[in-house]
Formats: structure tokens, sequence, C-alpha cells
């Protein structure tokens, strides 16, 4: 009940600044629909599955071209079948190349494959560049190695999986969501301990009936409440407004959202209890908050980026988050795929707020 009380005043003190209400609940639905038109992407470094059942000289010339390419990285060739769609789901591969054996009358001296690829179109831009170079590289190669009577039997399809259209917006609609659940929660949440010592009200809090532990978490509360409802409306307006189709599940879906808001609140409170004014904890907000969006892949694909950073980004819950929320709408993923995303998430939100915690007992005991 005193928690209660707690978060109660928490939401008056917000809900009493006229100002506040527009950025909070208006913005982000603006910002969701223009950038939504607006974001665009470049990409390398694909990771690329290979099925060469026909092992032919043809074949291994054209799996070399495109391993010479930066545009691709070959993780496995294999003889036998696989699943396009595991590998795509558990995200260890953005695209399949199947060079499959000829049937009948296809046949020949020079063993000539049928080609299919496939590609995870739920980056739209990484699948509409993948899909076109490796068309291009088979073309090139067909024309260079492929005599021009027996060219007529080589056909390669294209299949794109879980976004057919290669639409952006399927793409950065629930990174955008993501954005936006983390810059408002992010700022507001790393000025609230310090905005209580400028005004000298900390000190009311500390000898109130609440326990520090119970005021950690009456500072946290309000701002993952307002959160949720912020992601809520984002997801019905990219539902709604762009016809992102949601295919998962919604506690999936809040699930690895509250894993995420343990560990971003976690990390704003203890801005909040290292900072000496306000102005220094926007400051830190703000730098955290180009950092999170730069190594998250929602501008710049993790797989374009340098080895040590792309190992870096594993420690940004908001990398995690976004691609647990496409995953979740595109693919319909569930427990078993997003397992090791939500895992990922837990183990940072432990340590942040292991940290948090710390530094905020140690305010408290000045």
């Amino acid at each position: 009940m005193k928690l209660f009380h707690l978060v109660k005043k928490e939401l008056i003190e917000l809900s009493r600044q006229k100002e506040l209400m527009p950025l909070l609940f208006i913005a982000p639905l603006v910002q969701i629909i223009v950038l939504g038109y607006v974001v665009r992407t470049d990409i390398n470094n694909i990771s690329l599955f290979v099925q060469d059942e026909i092992r032919s000289e043809f074949s291994q010339k054209l799996i070399s071209r495109i391993d010479a390419s930066p545009l691709f990285e070959i993780r496995q060739v294999s003889t036998e079948p696989f699943s396009a769609d595991e590998l795509f789901k558990t995200n260890r591969a953005m695209a399949v190349l199947r060079l499959k054996k000829p049937l009948g009358i296809e046949r020949n001296s020079l063993r000539l494959p049928r080609i299919l690829i496939e590609v995870d179109g739920v980056d739209a831009n990484t699948s509409a560049v993948s899909a076109g170079y490796l068309g291009g590289v088979i073309r090139k190669s067909i024309e260079e190695l492929v005599p021009q009577s027996q060219k007529s039997q080589i056909l390669a399809d294209t299949l794109i999986r879980f976004n057919p259209d290669l639409l952006s917006i399927n793409t950065m609609g629930p990174g955008i969501v993501a954005l936006l659940l983390t810059i408002l929660t992010l700022f507001l949440t790393s000025v609230s301990l310090v905005r209580e010592r400028e005004q000298q009200t900390i000190d009311t809090l500390l000898i109130s009936p609440l326990n520090p532990i119970e005021i950690y978490i009456g500072k946290a509360l309000p701002m993952a409440i307002i959160g949720l409802i912020q992601m809520s409306l984002g997801l019905l307006v990219v539902k709604i407004w762009f016809g992102i189709p949601f295919r998962g599940s919604l506690v999936c879906l809040f699930t690895a959202a509250i894993l995420f808001l343990c560990a971003i609140l976690s990390y704003a409170l203890l801005i909040s209890t290292m900072a000496r004014t306000q102005q220094q904890a926007l400051f830190f907000s703000w730098f955290s908050m180009i950092t999170f969006i730069l190594l998250s892949g929602l501008f710049t694909p993790i797989e374009s980026m340098a080895p040590f950073i792309e190992k870096l980004s594993m420690i940004n819950p908001l990398r995690h988050l976004i691609q647990t929320i496409r995953d979740i709408l595109l693919k319909g993923n569930g427990w078993e795929q997003i397992k090791d995303e939500l895992a990922v998430l837990a183990v940072i939100a432990s340590v942040v707020l292991t940290l948090s915690a710390l530094s905020f007992r140690r305010l408290i005991r000045r």
C-alpha cells in the first residue's frame, strides 16, 4: 500500500507537467509515422547457407564467386537438405542458396543445377539486396561458364519469406516502436532522483515509512507503466496505419518488453544516482541513447559493423528488443525461438539492476 502511494505521487507529479503530456503520448505516434517513411539502410556480410546437391564444376565456381564478395558471409555449404525457415527463425541466416540436381531431360554433361534463392524478408532492405546480388552473380556466372546452347537449362527462382513484398516499414516499424519506448523512459527516469535532490525533497522520501527498496521501485514503476502504454499505442499504429502483420504472441512480446524495461530503467536510475544535476543526467542519457541506437541494428545492420563492435553490441538491450519484436511480429516466433534473446536481456537487466541498486544504496547513506 505504501508503494502504491509513492507510485501515485509520481504519476500525479508527471500529470501536473502539462507540457509533458504531448511528449509522452502524441509525439511518439507522430514520430513512428514520420520515421516509417524516411528510414533507409545499407548492408554487407549477409549470413548465407548453401545447399549444393550437385557438386559440379559450375556450382563450385559459383560458390567461390559468392564467397569472394564482401556482401555475403557463407556460414555453411552442405549437400544435405535443411530447413530455411528454421535458420531464419533462429536468425542464423539471412539467405539460403539451393543448387539442386537437374531433373529428367535437364541432365547434361555440365551438370547444371536448378537454383533456388530463399531470403528472410523480415529485413526488407537486406532481403532485396541479397536476392538482387545473388541473382546478379548467378547471371554473370551463367554468361561466362555455360555454353550458349545450354543457358536456357538453368532456372533461378527467388522466394522471399515472412515479408514477400519487401516492405521497408515492416522492418523499421517494430524497431521504431522499441526506439521510442527507450527514449522517453530513459530520459524521464534519469532525472527523477536528481530532481528530488535539487528540490530538496529526497530527505522527505528517506524519512517516510517507505524502505529504500520501495523508494527504488516507486521511482521505476510509473515509467514502466507509461512505457508499456506507449509500446501498446505504437504497436496499434504500426498495425492499423501501416498494416504490419502480427503473427506472434502478445505474452512473448510483453515479456521481452518488461525485461528490457528492467534493464533500461535500472540504467536510468544508475545515471540519476551518479549525476549531480538534471543537466548532467540529461547529457549522460543523450550520450547513452545515441550509443544504444548506433549499436542496435535499427539503421545499420549488425552484420555491417566491425567484428569487435558487433560483439560490443551484444550488451545493448535495445538490439535484443528490436530483434525480438521483429521476430514475434513478422515470423510469429514463440518461446523456443526467442529464448536466447530473452536470456540475454535477463542477464543484462540483472547486472545493471545490481549496479543501480548498489549505487542507490550509497546515495541514501550519504
